[in-house]
Order: C-alpha cells, then sequence, then structure tokens
C-alpha cells in the first residue's frame, strides 16, 4: 500500500465537491444501484463500505466493523480519519451533511482527499441515505463525537456533539426502506461475507469483522497480511500445486500500483481474476490483457532459451501456459477509466504496458533463479499444448456449418419446429424412457427434446480433448450449435432456455451437478446470460376421487394433507423418477409454461462457483467431506 503524507493529502471540508442534487434517487433507485431487489440491496453495504476501504487503501484505516443488526439494519465502523465535519464553503452545510444529502459529493473527484478510490465517495453515501428508512452517522474527529440523524434521506436535526472521544473514525447505521425495496429487505451473511472476505484479501493488513446480531449470531473475522498472495494460497488449498509458494510480484510507476500473484496446480482449469481499485473487473481489460501478454511472451522465451522445446514444437499458446494456473492482477490507478456502466472492463491504455512490463521483468527474473518450478510450468503447457490439437480435431466433429443443416444434428434430438431461437427451448432428460414421454407430451413449436443415457464425464477431472470424446458431451454441443471453450460463441445459440430435467434422486442430483459443471467450465456465458435452468418436476401425486394435486416436497405434502377433507382418503404416490409420469402428466406439471416451475441458474460470483465445483467434482475428498457436512442440513427428498 502507498504511504501518503498527511499534510500533503489534507482530507477536510475543502476537499468534498458538489456536482448536483439528490431529488431523482428515490423515484429512480433503478439507475444508482442496479434494482430494488436482493442484488441493489446488498449493494448499499457495498456503498458505505467502500468508503472505509478507500480510507484504508489511504493508509488510514487498519480495522472495518460490519453487523447486521436487530432492528433489520446494517452498521458499519472504521477507525479512519472521520468523514470532514467543518461547514462547507459552497453549500453553507457542514460535509458530512452534504456527502450524506447531495448527489454526487464527495472527496474523490481531485482536489487530493485520496490518492485512490474504488467507488465514488459521497455518490455511495447519498444514495444509501435516500433508500433508508432511517440514517444515522457518528463521526469521531478533532477529540469530538459528531452525530446527524436522517429520515429518508433528510436530516433530522443539524450535527451536533455528543461526547468526547480519543480515536477517530466513522460509524454508519442505515435501515433499508421497505417502500423502495418491496422483495425484501434482509440482509444474507453469506453474501456479506463473502465480498468482505475479498476486500480482505485485496486489502492487506485491513482487519474485517462481520457480525449478526439476529437469531443466527454468526461471527467472522478476515485479516490477510500476505493480500492477495493470501488469495491465490486459499483458492488452491483443496489442489495439488506445482511449486509450494504462490508467486508474487508488486511495483509501482507512474503513480499505478500492481499487485500480481499465482501459482500453478496440476489441474486441467485457469482460475483468473482482475481488480481495480478493488473493483473486480469482471470482463478484464487492459491490465489482465498486459498481465496475459506478458505471461505467455516470458513462458516461451524461458523455454526456447532452455532448450526445453524440441526443435519441431511450436511456441505455446495463452491457453497453453494458462492450464492449472490460479492467478490475480490487482492495480490500484489514480485515474481508472471503466467501460460501460458496470464498471466490470479497465479501459486505460498505460495500465496495460505498466502492468505487462513489471509482471515481464520479474517473471522472467523469478524462473532463471527457480529453473525447477521453470521446467514444470513448460511441460504443463506441453502438456496442454498436445492436448489442445487433439481437442481442435474433436471439437470439428461437434461444429455445424449452419443451422439449416438439420442433417448434422444428433439422432436422438427431437428438434423444435421454430428457428426463432429466443422462443426455443431444450430439454435436456435423464434417460431414454422420460425421454419418450417428453417427447410424446412436449409442444413440438418450441420445445426440443435431448435425452441423454448414463452421466456424462466429470469434466473437473480431464482434459478438454478427453471430454470431446465422450458421445454425451459432443451430442449436447452439436445440439446447441455454439462451439465450446475457445471457439464458444453465444450468438449461436440455436436454444435461449436450455433446462436440464433429472430424476429428484441422488443419481438425478449427480447427473445435474456433472451438467452444470460443464456449462461452467466450457459454456460460462450460457450461465451468465440465463440461458440455464433445472425443472422442477413433483415429488408426489395425491388423487382424491378424481382431483388430483401435485406437490414438490416434504412440506407441502404435509400442508396439502392437511387442506384436503380425508374422507375418502387420499392417494399418494411418490414418483422415483420422470419414467413413471405418463405424456400428458409430465406435460401438466413439468413442461406446460404456463404451469411448470422452473429454476433459473445464475452466477453471482465467479470465485464462489470456483469453489464449490472444484470442492464438489474435484480429486481431493476432504473439501467434498467438509461441503457436505457443512451443507447436509439444506437437502431435502433426497434418496439414499
Amino acid at each position: 500500500m502507498a504511504e501518503q503524507n498527511i499534510n500533503q493529502n489534507a482530507y477536510d471540508e475543502n476537499q468534498i465537491q458538489v456536482l448536483e442534487g439528490l431529488e431523482a434517487v428515490r423515484k429512480r433507485p433503478g439507475m444508482y444501484i442496479g434494482s430494488t431487489g436482493p442484488k441493489g440491496l446488498h449493494h448499499l453495504i457495498w456503498e458505505v463500505v467502500d468508503n472505509s476501504i478507500d480510507e484504508a487503501l489511504a493508509g488510514y484505516c487498519d480495522y472495518i466493523e460490519v453487523t447486521i443488526t436487530r432492528d433489520g439494519g446494517l452498521t458499519v465502523v472504521d477507525n479512519g480519519r472521520g468523514i470532514p465535519v467543518g461547514m462547507h464553503e459552497k453549500v453553507g452545510r457542514p460535509a458530512v451533511e452534504v456527502i450524506m444529502t447531495v448527489l454526487h459529493a464527495g472527496g474523490k473527484f481531485g482536489n487530493g482527499g485520496y490518492k485512490v478510490s474504488g467507488g465514488l465517495h459521497g455518490v455511495g453515501a447519498s444514495v444509501v441515505n435516500a433508500l433508508s428508512q432511517e440514517l444515522w452517522v457518528k463521526v469521531h474527529r478533532d477529540g469530538k463525537v459528531y452525530y446527524q440523524a436522517y429520515h429518508k434521506g433528510i436530516p433530522e436535526a443539524d450535527l451536533h456533539v455528543i461526547g468526547e472521544t480519543e480515536h477517530t473514525g466513522t460509524v454508519t447505521h442505515f435501515v433499508p426502506d421497505p417502500e423502495i425495496f418491496q422483495e425484501t429487505t434482509v440482509f444474507e451473511f453469506d453474501i456479506l461475507a463473502n465480498h468482505l472476505k475479498e476486500l480482505a484479501f485485496l486489502t492487506r493488513g485491513v482487519r474485517m469483522i462481520i457480525k449478526d446480531e439476529r437469531e443466527e449470531g454468526q461471527s467472522v473475522e478476515y485479516h490477510y497480511e500476505g493480500g492477495i498472495k493470501s488469495y491465490v494460497a486459499y483458492l488452491n488449498r483443496s489442489k495439488d500445486v506445482l511449486h509450494e509458494e504462490p508467486i508474487f510480484i508488486e511495483g509501482e510507476k507512474d503513480d499505478i500500483d500492481v499487485e500480481i500473484a499465482l501459482q500453478y496446480n496440476d489441474g486441467f482449469t485457469s482460475q483468473f481474476y482482475s481488480f481495480a481499485n478493488n473493483i473486480h473487473t469482471h470482463e478484464g481489460g487492459t491490465h489482465e490483457s498486459g498481465f496475459k501478454t506478458a505471461l505467455t511472451r516470458v513462458i516461451n522465451d524461458y523455454a526456447r532459451k532452455n532448450q526445453l522445446f524440441k526443435e519441431n514444437d511450436p511456441n505455446l499458446t495463452g491457453e497453453d501456459v494458462r492450464e492449472g494456473l490460479t492467478a490475480i492482477v490487482s492495480i490500484k490507478h489514480p485515474d481508472p477509466q471503466f467501460e460501460g456502466q458496470t464498471k466490470t472492463k479497465l479501459g486505460n491504455m498505460e495500465a496495460r504496458t505498466i502492468t505487462e512490463s513489471l509482471f515481464a521483468d520479474y517473471f522472467s527474473r523469478y524462473l532463471y533463479e527457480n529453473p525447477n518450478v521453470g521446467k514444470k510450468i513448460v511441460e504443463k503447457g506441453l502438456m496442454a499444448s498436445r492436448a489442445r490439437q487433439a481437442a481442435k480435431k474433436a471439437r470439428e466433429l461437434t461444429r455445424r456449418k449452419s443451422a439449416l443443416e438439420v442433417s448434422s444434428l444428433p439422432g436422438k434430438l427431437a428438434d423444435c419446429s421454430t428457428k426463432d431461437a429466443s422462443q426455443s427451448e431444450l430439454y435436456i432428460v435423464e434417460g431414454d424412457s422420460a425421454g419418450g414421454s417428453a417427447k410424446q407430451g412436449r409442444d413440438r413449436h418450441f420445445q426440443a427434446i435431448l435425452p441423454l443415457r448414463g452421466k456424462i464425464i466429470n469434466v473437473e477431472k480431464a482434459r478438454l480433448d478427453k471430454i470431446l470424446s465422450n458421445n454425451e458431451i459432443r451430442t449436447i454441443i452439436t445440439a446447441l450449435g455454439t462451439g465450446v471453450s475457445e471457439d464458444f460463441d453465444i450468438s449461436k445459440a440455436r436454444y435461449h432456455k436450455v433446462i436440464i430435467m433429472t430424476d429428484a434422486d441422488v443419481d438425478g442430483a449427480h447427473i445435474r451437478t456433472l451438467l452444470l459443471t460443464f456449462f461452467y467450465r466450457y459454456m460460462r456465458p450460457m450461465l451468465e446470460n440465463g440461458y440455464i435452468y433445472i425443472a422442477q418436476p413433483p415429488l408426489y401425486k395425491i388423487q382424491q376421487g378424481k382431483k388430483v394435486n401435485y406437490v414438490f416436497n416434504d412440506r407441502e405434502l404435509d400442508q396439502k394433507m392437511q387442506e384436503l377433507p380425508q374422507n375418502p382418503k387420499p392417494s399418494i404416490q411418490r414418483y422415483k423418477g420422470l419414467g413413471e409420469m405418463n405424456p400428458e402428466q409430465l406435460w401438466e406439471t413439468t413442461m406446460d409454461p404456463d404451469n411448470r416451475t422452473v429454476l433459473q441458474v445464475s452466477l453471482h460470483d465467479a470465485m464462489e462457483a470456483d469453489e464449490i465445483f472444484e470442492a464438489l467434482m474435484g480429486d481431493k475428498v476432504e473439501p467434498r467431506r467438509k461441503f457436505i457436512e457443512d451443507n447436509a442440513q439444506y437437502v431435502e427428498n433426497l434418496d439414499i
């Protein structure tokens, strides 16, 4: 973390600029926080926490405590400098009140308040205030405790002193407004903990404490002196690594700080994450490009100079050198330029040059100083290269020349008649028996059926060439028309709804997990764009005379049985598999868009998804056992 001279970088009322008013926030909250659903609700937390993180990035804060309170609100405490409380010259109100009530008022628009920042300080605070039923702030500064409370963004009284203090910092408490967040106002501990764990890794040395004062009473603390080096080790904790210590590089050039940590494992996929000013750049950007370019160039140069290639070996590609790589690139930029409103892609060209040159210099030196590691990395890349060539040949078998060439579709696919992908649905069905019922019961205009025989290959334990030699995988790829892995093109998807329909038992759950793992590793945009769904067939059929009810779990069964008269006695049938339903029942309960329930699979957190798939489908038993022990209490209706 870059040190700053406190005198040169004063943080007081003179650093607060006012750009515009706050009136529109309550009318159009989605413009400021994305949505008024659970994601937008939790976004309020990040806006407040980011202000504390920015104090940490500036070198003034090393403790942040976040508490979900009994009143349904949230309290954030930090030991930073405290929000300025002096009178703002332009507005004539205390700076803290300006930050809390005026949109685009903050200390990060120039004026030297901060060298780098993640969010836009003050924008977040005012938006949170506007969307809160109540909010209060206590500022510990200059030996005094200042306090101000607000109701729906409006101050209830002037800022005033309520006591004395020996330390500095800010305490913010807010309760989301149920008029705005009509879907839910309940904060989820796990979402909070996962995000703060990520921030603790990215802001080394900062102690993060998360508490839950509700019935659950959970509490967790994160503190990582190793920063992103610790993060890479954590991500690789359930894998066999090629070198014990993660490689760590940090440097600064032209006021841009660069940190990179990487470690190879013996797996076949890569985990790569990039950040700019602690913002997760999901779509990558210039810093990510600079790292990838340098990685490929340095490994190839090292292999050539040390005669680790055979005479006719071609250079390794970026895909080859990233197999089994876990890496994090984190930069701190004084003026980051993000592409798009979502801030998920960094656009500064100088970030590419600086990241590439800093990493190339250090990594090249590291390989020469650690020849054993260098040799292992090159050998890993060579194996990946050979597998890639084999996979290229296998991919040709799955590629369709055009959507009109129906003859190239797999024989077992019962396609739909419409060519409009946005209206088309593909049901991937477990077994020929259920597939037969689904084919007869479907609406042929927009529903296609693809029955699978048995379980597909576990893609977590195989390279792409072996995966593509699996008939069931090849059938899925051909039916979808998108290609796979590096060749994947979502614009060629023949169906915008792919519905996994398996039995409600252990085997069905396993097949579902195998399919989700495949989509996550090799067709991830299908998940990111919301194309993947899970069918919810009923577990029980309750018949009483001519009246039939279907229920989906034991809880619903108990409730329905209490509601029904017991004369005549209802008969209960438990479906052990989809094949037990006739075509009409399957249509009525599971495939009719007017009646069915389908779960859309979303991807909120790629890192968390990586961890879960690795734990469930990887080679190591211990992470899988722990996952099962931690989550067994949530399982319903699983046949043992």
